[in-house]
């Protein structure tokens, strides 16, 4: 498990970690579980992937749907939010998650914590916090090693 941390001063600096992160990962697509509160930015740091990669639609928060779809972009991005399912809600879309990480599309999971560990996939996890100053880290790990080209690349 490789992984790499960066810091975001200001939406200037998130808005190109995130293009980056979207030029890295828009060949092959990715699977994507995002964790932090509240708050710290795991939508924002979605929206601005899909900017990057030409989503036309407005990207929202799916707290309230479970699943957001962009179609317009060049390659299908799935938003997952998991923080209203029960753990037994979570069990009745394992298999659906499990279809969501094949292929080439991107799939992004908030909340992914409350999967109970119902998402063995290989998967770029990002962990959101946030410092007093209202900074960012984003740290990225890998879990199996399809997506280390991308740590890799957040590197540099």
């Amino acid at each position: 498990m490789e992984r790499v941390v960066k810091k975001c001063e200001t939406l200037e600096d998130t808005k190109k970690l995130a293009g980056k992160f979207a030029r890295l990962v828009e060949a092959e697509g990715c699977f994507v579980n995002l964790y932090g509160e509240i708050g710290a930015g795991k939508t924002a740091f979605v929206r601005l992937v899909a900017e990057a990669l030409g989503v036309k639609e407005k990207v929202t928060s799916p707290s309230f749907v479970i699943l957001n779809e962009y179609h317009s972009a060049s390659i299908p991005i799935y938003h997952f939010d998991l923080y209203r399912l029960e753990h037994v809600g979570i069990s009745t879309i394992t298999d659906e998650l499990r279809e969501y990480s094949e292929g080439k599309k991107i799939t992004f999971v908030e909340w992914a914590e409350f999967s109970q560990g119902e998402l063995p996939f290989q998967r770029i996890e990002i962990n959101v916090t946030y410092d007093d100053d209202d900074s960012r880290n984003y740290e990225f790990k890998n879990i199996g090693d399809r997506f280390g080209k991308v740590i890799e690349g957040l590197k540099e």
